[in-house]
């Protein structure tokens, strides 16, 4: 049942990526070669930036279809009961920045669901979807926090 919805939703490739490891050398040289004020990696052979296809290509993600959203209300409140709502708990939020949700807490939330009935595997899938987010497709230096607008809802 989890494999249908992440299959539904498209992330069912994204979600088999798991820990790249033994690439260090070459992260460490992508990270000195990177330019945030240009958004290029700027190489002996010339510049070169990611597109929108690349990661397509990447990941195996659909780039056509519906657009996505994400929360565009960030104060306290809000990001409250989306979060009881997505994930059904209130939220463990990072002490400097009240919009990033601590992984952590979700893996828990994800972890800790018993599986049995549709809403509950709808629960893991999100935290799931969630946590992919927050730590393979948009992480950060922390890799510890999500930003809030990566809860989503599954029909």
């Amino acid at each position: 049942m989890v494999e249908n919805y992440l299959r539904s939703t498209g992330f069912y490739h994204v979600s088999r990526i798991g820990l790249i490891r033994g690439f260090y050398p070459l992260l460490a040289a992508l990270v000195e070669r990177w330019r945030p004020e240009t958004h290029l990696f700027v190489l002996p052979v010339g510049e070169v930036t990611v597109t929108l296809e690349d990661v397509a290509h990447i990941f195996d993600l659909p780039i056509d279809g519906e657009p996505v959203s994400g929360w565009t209300d960030s104060s306290s409140d809000f990001i409250q009961s989306q979060s009881i709502a997505i994930f059904g708990h209130p939220p463990a939020l990072s002490s400097s920045s009240k919009s990033y949700i601590k992984l952590g807490w979700v893996r828990t939330i994800r972890d800790a669901e018993p599986l049995d009935t549709d809403e509950f595997i709808k629960r893991y899938v999100r935290c799931q979807i969630f946590c992919l987010l927050g730590s393979t497709l948009f992480t950060d230096k922390s890799t510890a926090y999500g930003n809030s607008k990566y809860g989503l809802r599954i029909k």
